[in-house]
């Protein structure tokens, strides 16, 4: 069983995700920690708290609040995308509980040094909480056995040309998180617009239990799809965590640029001559997406 941190802003498609990981019989999530991103922090710790009493999970899975801006870009929400509350299209009761006294970052240096093996981070949201970490408690990185962050893109961004929504809400903590030295896999645009949802997924879920009938809710909420189906960028970690050969990653040094027109982009060092052939991450460049839309379907089924 994987041991793993959740770093999130929930976010349909972050919600999509936290539902799915907390159900997989393989996946250990230690801790949630929340941050302001497709809404402002307090609303992403409601939902993420909503997620877990939704399942039964509150209590058992601790949850921490954490920044509520970024490092040093003014902060820009999502709500467009998520509606107001960042997860509309179902009617969640209050959570029955809160989140724990410590700060997001206190929580995840807590937990990453008491653990007896490395864990894995899955941000889904905007780095800052991870770029705080990394910052105030260096003695963290030997901790952490790889980090597989959703955002970014070798292409064009859904921000702006060419900026991904999660690496321009905070460019500067992103650009700490992709110096620190720990393993990266980016699963970024490239990867999670191939891998739609399909209108015939949605359709199957609806109908499969009553965790299927809310996703299906809140997925048919999403502000970001079409004909072809939606994007559920933040699930696509998890899918790779399980199913790392469904995805295509070729190894790059991604520099972010943190000023001007461009900032927020995820640049690649292609030819591998700026960084003399060193790399720094692993970036998703393909998936198969009907064994994503497979494999959602059979996680859904199976949740309680």
């Amino acid at each position: 069983m994987e041991k793993i941190i959740i770093d999130a802003d929930p976010g349909i498609d972050d919600a999509a995700a936290l539902a799915v990981a907390i159900n997989h019989p393989e996946l250990d999530v230690q801790l949630v920690t929340t941050v302001a991103g497709n809404v402002t922090v307090d609303k992403t710790t409601q939902n993420a708290l909503k997620i877990l009493d939704f399942f039964g999970k509150a209590g058992n899975i601790p949850v921490a609040a954490g920044a509520t801006q970024p490092l040093i870009k003014p902060f820009e929400d999502a709500a467009r995308i998520h509606g107001e509350s960042g997860m509309r299209g179902y009617d969640f009761p209050t959570p029955k509980t809160a989140p724990i006294a410590k700060t997001a970052v206190t929580a995840l240096y807590d937990t990453i040094m008491a653990s007896p093996e490395p864990i894995t981070l899955v941000p889904t949201g905007s780095y800052t909480n991870i770029g705080l970490l990394l910052a105030q408690y260096p003695a963290v990185k030997p901790k952490i056995k790889k980090i597989v962050a959703m955002g970014g893109t070798l292409g064009k961004g859904n921000m702006t040309s060419a900026a991904e929504f999660n690496v321009f809400t905070d460019p500067d903590a992103a650009k700490i998180m992709y110096q620190a030295g720990i393993p990266i896999v980016m699963i970024g645009l490239d990867v999670t617009l191939q891998a739609l949802l399909t209108p015939e997924t949605l359709a199957t879920i609806k109908n499969l239990n009553r965790a299927g009938e809310m996703l299906h809710d809140i997925i048919s909420s999403d502000g970001d799809q079409s004909t072809a189906g939606v994007a559920m960028h933040d699930v696509n970690t998890i899918f790779y965590l399980r199913h790392p050969e469904a995805v295509t990653t070729v190894p790059y040094w991604i520099d972010i640029q943190t000023t001007g027109p461009a900032i927020g982009e995820t640049v690649a060092d292609v030819r591998g001559a700026y960084h003399q052939g060193q790399t720094n991450a692993l970036v998703g460049t393909a998936i198969d997406a009907a064994a994503f839309n497979q494999w959602f379907i059979a996680q859904v089924r199976g949740m309680k």
